[in-house]
């Protein structure tokens, strides 16, 4: 059973306040959106193979899992305007070295040291939940604050205006100006979003805050329970150990996403390969834009639905639904076929990742939910670490196709995944997830 209310999103735009950090945040997602296919499409129309392209992105997607979750946790610890800053510039440098050596056309080796440099790259989509959590648990908005599952769809949307446009604009620069010119659009955009975000203060979580007495509080204690842990936070505020180590609902959304990386990144290298088959470097960027529009559309939609199903029912459902979705690229065999399984994956998406964040938002204590979010993105990246480069190597020695029957087998970790640790995401989250839900259906 579900409920649909129209005019959910209403509340989240009279929030002026936040208009700076989504902006900003936007602006930060356009450069993390287009990192992989856009690196992938520099490296390979400058001359280099798909495997030394799909060994670079990897790079970054590794670097991105090491480092990005411990930037998060300093900036719970610290502050974003403390942290992000010195994170952005060794990722802006990383990306200096790259474009510059690509453009000099130079030896391999500084790709990936480009590459890993990258992988500092704090995370706009963390940071902006973050903050709207922050304005909404602690009753900063008072009786106009949204609830937090519309905040999760409204980002959901953010993120696929960034994945629907930075890639294709990245891909048509690279085309009609020269290879480097889209990732310094890129570059630029994010260099402005870190400004404007430090810029923000007012809205920025203060390090160590919970949410007042009621709901919030039932949330914090029960995910201060995570695995036996006594407490997720010591007296001086500071996190004791990694949020991966000790929950056990986290650690679930982790291996989902490090799925949904390995056979997105997998998906999207063969999508640029069948592109320049096809002797038209746009296709990828046509493909990436509907299937982002698509996501986009549902995502939105699915903000506006109160489905009564328990979170970790709509989880099951959800990764089901993506994994048999995009498990149809076994049958891509021409340019039709690749657009109609990235439409109809794409459908299924959005969703998937608002309940994500919804199951993740309910297991773990406020002032830790940077990091959380970090860590579902860390499992993307980790698969997408895996995904390029075996798509490269494939392409390479057996074609294009063949690369489409390996992404259709990794799609079934997903389901796989969500079915057999649906009770441990069950015992993590419903305490907190009976309480506030109650709340939000009267």
């Amino acid at each position: 059973m579900a409920a649909v209310s129209p005019g959910v999103y209403k509340k989240i735009l009279r929030v002026r306040a936040a208009y700076p950090f989504d902006i900003a945040c936007l602006l930060m997602r356009f450069f993390g959106s287009m990192l992989n296919i856009g690196v992938v499409t520099m490296i390979t129309l400058s001359g280099y193979s798909f495997l030394t392209a799909g060994l670079a992105s990897s790079l970054i997607a590794l670097s991105i899992f090491v480092v990005t979750p411990r930037v998060s946790k300093r900036i719970d610890e610290r502050g974003q305007s403390a942290v992000v800053p010195k994170a952005a510039a060794v990722s802006l440098a990383g990306l200096v070295v790259l474009v510059a050596n690509v453009a000099l056309h130079g030896p391999v080796w500084p790709l990936f040291v480009g590459a890993l440099l990258v992988g500092f790259y704090p995370s706009p989509q963390a940071m902006a939940r973050a903050r709207w959590t922050y304005l909404i648990r602690s009753g900063r908005l008072g009786k106009e604050a949204p609830d937090l599952r519309t905040m999760f769809s409204y980002e959901s949307v953010l993120d696929d205006m960034a994945f629907i446009f930075s890639p294709s604009i990245s891909i048509a620069l690279a085309a009609a100006i020269a290879p480097t010119a889209g990732m310094i659009a890129g570059g630029a955009a994010f260099a402005v979003g870190v400004l404007l975000l430090c810029a923000s203060k007012s809205t920025e979580p203060v390090p160590g805050w919970s949410a007042p007495a009621g709901d919030a509080a039932v949330a914090g204690e029960a995910a201060a329970e995570m695995e036996g842990e006594p407490g997720a936070m010591p007296e001086d505020g500071a996190p004791k150990r990694s949020l991966l180590a000790t929950s056990a609902a986290v650690r679930v959304l982790f291996v989902i996403y490090a799925f949904a990386g390995a056979f997105l990144g997998l998906f999207d290298t063969a999508t640029v390969s069948l592109s320049e088959d096809l002797h038209s470097p746009d296709f990828a960027g046509a493909v990436l834009m509907a299937s982002g529009a698509v996501s986009m559309i549902v995502g939105f939609l699915f903000g506006m639905v109160r489905l009564r199903a328990p979170l970790p029912k709509q989880l099951v459902v959800a990764a089901c639904a993506v994994g048999l979705a995009f498990g149809t690229m076994f049958f891509i065999d021409s340019a039709p076929s690749l657009m109609a399984v990235a439409l109809l994956g794409a459908a299924t998406y959005s969703p998937l990742l608002i309940v994500a964040n919804g199951v993740c938002e309910r297991a773990v204590p406020d002032a830790r939910l940077t990091e959380a979010i970090t860590w579902l993105n860390a499992g993307y990246t980790c698969g997408a670490a895996f995904g390029p480069t075996a798509a490269g190597a494939i392409i390479d020695l057996l074609g294009t196709m063949a690369s489409f029957k390996l992404g259709s087998l990794l799609c079934l970790g997903m389901p796989i995944t969500a079915l057999l640790c649906y009770r441990i995401v069950k015992r993590n989250i419903l305490p907190a997830y009976t309480v506030v839900e109650k709340r939000d259906l009267e």
